[in-house]
């Protein structure tokens, strides 16, 4: 037994594990300095415990094979779709989308961010049984239904942003698992007629939305400001940065959403250009590494679940920067270990601990 479990921790990735740490620490900092002025919530010290329940969940899931995961995967995406019905029924409303369940005040719980992570599971699972080379329109189908029904769930709470980011898990798992040339071409025809037609049934107060994020100096006081503030805090950083607890737009409150949605723009404006590089080029060494991890991966599963969390993390990562300088829309997505929040933060220490355990298994019998 010890054996076998020395041999699995010698294949422990360091090098995601200490990146995904130093992007927590500096979170941590940011969280801290954006909300200095607000220290009856203490959200840098619940940042930390996260964190720390994160790196448990981690082990956690580092310590059971991933094929073990995946066999009993029915029982996890029963669970799964249970908890985003009992949001739906005993959930808080938050921000206008009932997508939190209290546990005992200790935290509000997000069970659509720990969802991802059964998904991911669930799918690997369906698409590597499949043995022939291109998918059927059945598999298609049943693939898009395993995926498809918590981001239902998802959207009834309603959490659009949420929702969204399930959809990288199916492409990716359907471009894997063979698409037919036919079946690609077709879902970008229908891609580019449910736009069409969505903007014709879009009521008006919709459509200014969208005005507003092309323009966001249409609606400066309403729908735009958090797009201009942001944008003007990323661009006073200049390269070095103001330092940390020294952003004047954080300090003074103009920035909205600092230390959850948009610590991304903090960063920018307290590290300026060079720590905002730095941050990202964390993130795409661990998409890297994880690229790496699924081309040396034993089987077909190991692939699919890598390459499957890895598509969650980057999807994330780029809205929430996209979103942060104005070329993505605001959906609410976080970023991954940098803004404040529990479940985002234990849901990315389980992917990373899938994208790990794959890694440490690539060699066993």
């Amino acid at each position: 037994m010890f054996g076998k479990t020395a041999l699995y921790l010698k294949d422990f990735d360091w090098f995601i594990f200490l990146l995904a740490l130093a992007i927590a620490v500096v979170g941590v900092v940011e969280i801290h300095s954006a909300t200095q002025y607000d220290r009856a919530e203490n959200f840098y010290v619940k940042q930390i415990y996260r964190i720390l329940i994160g790196l448990f969940l981690m082990a956690l899931v580092m310590s059971i094979d991933y094929h073990t995961l995946a066999e009993n995967v029915p029982y996890l995406y029963a669970g799964a779709v249970l908890s985003l019905i009992a949001v739906l029924l005993f959930g808080k409303k938050v921000s206008g989308s009932k997508s939190w369940i209290s546990l005992g005040g200790f935290f509000e719980l997000q069970p659509s961010e720990l969802v991802k992570v059964v998904v991911v599971i669930a799918l690997a699972r369906f698409l590597c049984e499949i043995r022939t080379e291109y998918l059927t329109g059945t598999d298609i189908v049943k693939a898009s239904a395993i995926a498809g029904l918590p981001v239902l769930l998802v959207m009834l709470q309603p959490d659009l942003g949420s929702a969204m980011t399930f959809i990288p898990i199916l492409m990716v798992g359907l471009f894997l698992g063979g698409l037919r040339p036919k079946w690609i071409a077709g879902a970008a025809i229908l891609a580019v007629l449910a736009a069409g037609a969505g903007w014709y049934n879009l009521k008006a107060y919709q459509k200014e939305r969208i005005y507003t994020f092309l323009e966001p100096e249409r609606d400066p006081q309403g729908h735009g400001y958090h797009s201009i503030q942001s944008k003007i805090a990323v661009g006073s950083g200049g390269f070095w940065g103001k330092g940390v607890g020294k952003g004047s737009q954080t300090r003074l409150g103009f920035l909205p959403e600092r230390h959850t949605d948009f610590i991304f723009s903090v960063v920018g404006e307290e590290l300026g250009f060079a720590g905002a590089v730095i941050i990202l080029l964390f993130y795409l060494l661990i998409i890297g590494r994880s690229i790496q991890i699924a081309q040396t991966a034993r089987d077909k599963l190991g692939i699919y679940i890598t390459l499957g969390a890895m598509a969650v993390l980057l999807f994330h990562i780029v809205e929430n920067v996209g979103m942060v300088v104005g070329i993505m829309p605001i959906t609410g997505i976080p970023l991954p270990l940098l803004s404040y929040g529990g479940s985002s933060v234990m849901a990315t220490f389980m992917l990373l601990g899938l994208i790990i355990n794959v890694r440490m298994r690539r060699y066993v019998n």
